[in-house]
């Protein structure tokens, strides 16, 4: 059974930054995505970063672009995401996600796991 465990979210003031981790666990796919998400109260998951396992090609939301970036270290299964300039619209809980195959930011992918989730407050 895959398992994700996501940490390192907490609460910055705009501006600041935060480094999330995610570790999976009983992954047995040869190539897989794993991707960051966010939920905001009130509002749908969204996809901010992922990164896929075979070349380390990554995709990441125009929200995002050259402030986040996500890394990963195939040995730890692990994957992380530097957020850096963080502004109060980044504020959610951010979800890891792991599948099998290309990567995609489509929230809605069946045959997918989720992590529980760390939270992520950015104040003004």
């Amino acid at each position: 059974q895959v398992q994700l465990v996501e940490s390192g979210g907490g609460s910055v003031q705009a501006g600041g930054s935060l480094r999330l981790s995610c570790v999976a666990s009983g992954v047995t796919y040869s190539s897989h995505c794993m991707a960051w998400f966010r939920q905001a109260p009130g509002k749908e998951r969204e996809g901010v970063a992922a990164i896929y396992s075979g070349d380390g090609s990554t995709l990441y939301a125009d929200s995002v672009k050259g402030r986040f970036t996500i890394s990963r270290d195939n040995y730890k299964n692990t994957v992380y995401l530097q957020m850096n300039s963080l502004k109060p619209e980044d504020t959610g809980m951010y979800h890891c996600r792991i599948h099998s195959g290309s990567c995609s930011l489509d929230a809605t992918l069946v045959f997918v796991y989720w992590g529980q989730g760390t939270q992520v407050t950015v104040s003004s």
